[in-house]
């Protein structure tokens, strides 16, 4: 794919928020795009722990990027993995041969941090894909089942035992939902199992969860998780995890066959970045409109990218709202660039942050507002159901959101894709 073109081409890695929202705003535009992805569907991720916990099919995430761009006559998309960068040769190297570019945008998003523990990595379960969302849902279900043919007290009590690591906005929705499991549906389809069996930890190293947002909000969280019968470990740390038993850094040991890691993300892109373009976080240094360092037509985006400027000295959050501004904003840029004409900083709005716990538990920072309960998770529903690509998939989350309103149940507990711990590796859980 080194084949020349009239217009320039602005090569796309990474078809999440912010590669998305760039490829829609470059439409019209006279430019060549092509967005390169491993797979091919856009995700929504903040919906990922429902698709865990059984609440919503894969599908109803997931959207085919060809068909996000149907009618858009200057994109085209390639099923590839990018390897490597050769900025020198304006080029990259991709498992499917070597693609030139004029200008080229990473926004490949980042993967599950396990701080360099081999160990944890190992035996415990990220979940930023929809594949390890799809173990996550196997291994909770067939944790479950295993109990009802489990003669030792023992193992009964690790395969009930439940522990999200982070309690972070992932953390403690993906206790919450847990929780719901739970109160709610354990005695529905398990009628001989007492829920009290089950137990539901949440660990996190600050001092409260939902310590990014703000004190009303992580209050509120606690006291919601808590009436769920969610038991909190805060101010503490994950020592070790040998598949059996957690150690905690305070000396505390859970026996448990089941973590769930939320505790933090480390961005991704391919070889080829200089060393010294990579700082705190593994994240790429931009300048101010989202340019590499010492780059002239290499630009990064979203999780993977870090705004550094005296405002923001660790660069933006790595939220979606961030990613698709970034997005927005670098499709006028390019324009700008190409055309010979002034760019424009980019400048974060921060539109607010929110979390669900539960059915009518949620919490919600919008401005100087603080939101709880019933109309935070009425918001919660509704931004993130606009948020999702597809009016298909939108009709298809609300209908189930509207049928476990009332039941507390769905047809989504199925093991389609069978998991097996003693082949816990990268490639049966397809990062």
């Amino acid at each position: 794919m080194t084949t020349a073109t009239k217009r320039p081409r602005i090569v796309i890695v990474g078809g999440g928020f912010g590669g998305l929202e760039l490829a829609k705003k470059l439409k019209n535009e006279r430019v060549e795009v092509l967005m390169l992805d491993r797979h091919n569907y856009h995700t929504f991720q903040p919906l990922l722990y429902q698709v865990a916990t059984g609440a919503l099919e894969a599908e109803t995430i997931a959207f085919p990027l060809r068909r996000v761009f149907q009618g858009q006559e200057n994109f085209s998309f390639g099923l590839t993995e990018v390897l490597k960068v050769n900025p020198e040769k304006n080029t990259i190297d991709t498992t499917i041969g070597e693609i030139a570019y004029d200008y080229l945008v990473l926004a490949t998003g980042a993967e599950t941090n396990f701080f360099g523990n081999q160990q944890l990595e190992h035996f415990s379960m990220g979940m930023k894909t929809v594949p390890e969302a799809l173990n996550l849902r196997s291994m909770i279900l067939q944790s479950i089942e295993a109990v009802l043919s489990e003669k030792d007290p023992g193992e009964k009590e690790e395969l009930l035992t439940f522990v999200v690591v982070g309690g972070g906005p992932t953390g403690v929705e993906l206790a919450g939902a847990l929780a719901e499991f739970k109160n709610h549906i354990l005695k529905k389809d398990y009628p001989t199992l007492d829920n009290c069996e089950m137990r539901v930890f949440l660990i996190e190293s600050k001092p409260v969860v939902l310590g990014v947002m703000s004190e009303q909000a992580a209050a509120k969280a606690k006291e919601y998780l808590e009436e769920m019968g969610v038991i909190l470990y805060n101010g503490v740390r994950v020592k070790s995890f040998d598949g059996e038993l957690l150690e905690i850094n305070d000396g505390r040991k859970l026996r448990t066959r089941n973590v769930l890691w939320a505790a933090g993300v480390v961005a991704q892109f391919p070889e080829g970045i200089k060393p010294e373009n990579i700082v705190s976080g593994n994240r790429i240094q931009t300048d101010e409109i989202n340019r590499v360092k010492g780059c002239n037509n290499l630009f990064a985006i979203g999780d993977v990218a870090a705004v550094v400027t005296p405002e923001t000295p660790q660069g933006h959050p790595g939220v979606a709202q961030v990613a698709i501004q970034q997005g927005h904003h670098l499709a006028k840029n390019l324009i700008a660039l190409i055309e010979g004409k002034q760019t424009d900083p980019f400048k974060y709005n921060d539109k607010g942050s929110m979390a669900t716990i539960g059915r009518n538990k949620a919490v919600a920072d919008i401005g100087k507002l603080r939101f709880s309960g019933f109309v935070a998770w009425i918001l919660w529903c509704f931004v993130h159901m606009l948020s999702l690509v597809g009016f298909k998939n939108r009709l298809a989350v609300f209908i189930t959101w509207i049928g476990r309103y009332f039941s507390y149940n769905g047809p989504n507990r199925v093991i389609v894709r069978p998991f097996s711990r003693e082949l816990m590796t990268e490639d049966t859980r397809a990062k």
